[in-house]
């Protein structure tokens, strides 16, 4: 829960209210209603976050500590940049805290992320691409992260069950990705829509982690089917000559 300070409140007269929506269309005027009375998208602006869901990071990092000073992260699907806003807090990228060891912070996205202190973005970037992994190597320190994040969704098609298929194809190239950089031990928090595909990213995160967990923080909106899947202790499959 957010704290006192960030308790739902009425942030907007209600003549405000109508005077934001006029001139919108239903939909429009449900979504900007709903950001309006949003508490965590107060919260977001009060602390200068880039959007809602650097909370969703927060509580799973507060809780599970993923995020230690020092260490190397990945975060797929970056764009705004809220969750690498996050990261570098976290693990000291940006070399705030002189008494605890600099973290690095790399971002990838296809959309434009708009620059950062702390972190690197590769913007333009396919995460599935070799071009991209390549790239990756050479920023991160014994190219190696301990950590891969991943708020990454699809463009909404309106077709549900096609949205979630997509989403887990994303995620399953995520496991692909961590052969290359995640090292022994790491963690890998990924973001999937539920479906009838789960079970299969489920099986194959189990496969490669001692641990795999489902997660809905409470920033996640309880009409969403959105959930995370919090895998850890990253062990590299056996190549079989």
């Amino acid at each position: 829960m957010l704290s006192s300070r960030f308790q739902i409140r009425s942030i907007h007269s209600s003549a405000c209210l109508t005077k934001t929506l006029k001139g919108k269309t239903p939909a429009e005027q449900r979504w900007l209603a709903r950001q309006l009375k949003d508490p965590y998208v107060k919260a977001s602006r009060e602390q200068n976050f880039r959007c809602r869901s650097a909370f969703k990071l927060l509580e799973i990092d507060d809780r599970f500590g993923l995020l230690q000073p020092g260490h190397s992260v990945v975060d797929c699907g970056a764009a705004p940049g809220a969750w690498s806003q996050v990261a570098v807090q976290r693990v000291n990228a940006a070399g705030n805290d002189p008494e605890s060891p600099r973290g690095t912070v790399v971002g990838i996205d296809l959309l434009h992320v708009p620059p950062l202190d702390g972190a690197h973005f590769l913007c333009s970037h396919d995460v599935t691409d070799p071009a991209t992994h390549a790239k990756l190597l050479e920023l991160l320190p014994n190219n190696q992260t301990h950590v891969i994040l991943s708020d990454m969704a699809p463009n909404a098609s309106g077709l549900r069950h096609m949205d979630h298929e997509r989403l887990i194809t994303m995620c399953l190239s995520l496991i692909d990705l961590a052969e290359k950089i995640l090292q022994p031990g790491g963690s890998l928090l990924c973001k999937y829509w539920d479906g009838v595909r789960v079970h299969e990213l489920q099986q194959r995160l189990s496969s490669v982690f001692s641990s795999v967990r489902t997660l809905k923080p409470n920033a996640s909106r309880k009409d969403s089917s959105e959930r995370y899947f919090l895998a850890r202790m990253y062990r590299k499959p056996v190549k079989w000559r």
